[in-house]
Order: structure tokens, then sequence, then C-alpha cells
């Protein structure tokens, strides 16, 4: 005989249902759209048990989605939070000091170089007390809005004939 869990802390009403399918057809991320479809299946009348073998979790885990979301009825208060993470080590590399080091010219920082490669500025800036792995430089000039691209050679000039390299009858 299976027991549900039908107390009051677990009542979800219509509009609740609702309110968790239409978040749960939206849902972009695989964690929110777990905790969604857990709830969305105690609203259905499933058991807490239940809801969560098929979501593949812990008991305990729907039971904190379920005070989460009950304690705002919006399917928001699933979203997961910002995380502080691991600081960073490298504070002396700022945007600022990106973007000195990039508007220097390479050729005279004494490169044999015409424009900046990720891993010549990374030992450009070693040399110079910052040392930062290419990897990290990267992130870095990605979050400070630099796009790398390779140079684009074009001709000052148009080829007089240019038609006939292209298979065209030359002009006379």
């Amino acid at each position: 005989m299976q027991r549900h869990d039908h107390s009051p802390e677990t009542w979800l009403d219509e509009a609740d249902r609702k309110r968790l399918a239409a978040a749960l057809a939206g849902a972009r991320e695989a964690r929110v759209y777990r905790r969604l479809e857990a709830l969305l299946l105690v609203a259905e009348g499933h058991s807490m048990a239940e809801a969560a073998r098929r979501c593949r979790v812990n008991r305990s885990s729907v039971h904190r989605w379920l005070a989460q979301y009950r304690a705002e009825h919006e399917a928001s208060a699933l979203l997961d939070r910002p995380r502080s993470g691991r600081p960073r080590l490298h504070r002396p590399l700022t945007p600022q000091r990106l973007a000195a080091a990039l508007a220097r010219d390479p050729r005279r920082c004494g490169y044999q170089a015409t424009s900046w490669t990720v891993p010549l500025l990374a030992h450009d800036l070693s040399a110079k007390g910052i040392a930062v792995s290419p990897r990290t430089l990267r992130r870095r000039l990605h979050e400070a809005g630099y796009r790398w691209k390779r140079p684009r050679y074009v001709y000052v000039a148009r080829a007089p004939h240019l038609p006939q390299k292209k298979g065209g009858s030359p002009d006379v």
C-alpha cells in the first residue's frame, strides 16, 4: 500500500499548477527544470517520495523546493542564487591595464610581431610582473569585451586584370 503525503504543507492549488506548468515549459536550465517537474508532480497529487524517485533526487530536496516555492508562490524562487565562487588571484589585471597593454605596438616592445596574440601578451605581462596564464588572459579579454580576429589583408587598388583572373574576358 502506498502512502501519499497530503499534509497541508504540500497542498498546491490550481493556480500553482498552472504557474508551475508554464514555468516548466519555459525552463532553460536542467536544474530548474528538475525542480519544477518535481513540484508539478506533487501538485498533481503524487507523493513527495514518488516525485523524488521520478526526478531522481532526494526526498528532502523536494521538501526544500516546495518550501521555497510556497514562500513566494513564484517559480523564480527555484532559480539558482548567485554564488561568490573562488576569489580571483590576479587583482592587478584590470580592464584599464589590459587596454594599455593592447594599445602598445608589440614591435616597440621588442617582439617580431605586428599584432598581439594571447601567449605573446601573457609573456609580456609576466615580464612586467603580472604572471597570468594564457587561459586566464583569454577569459579576462573576453570579460573586457575584446574579440580576437585574424588580420585581413586587402588590396589597396583593384587589379586591372581581375576580371580575367575570375574567368571573364579582359577589358580592352
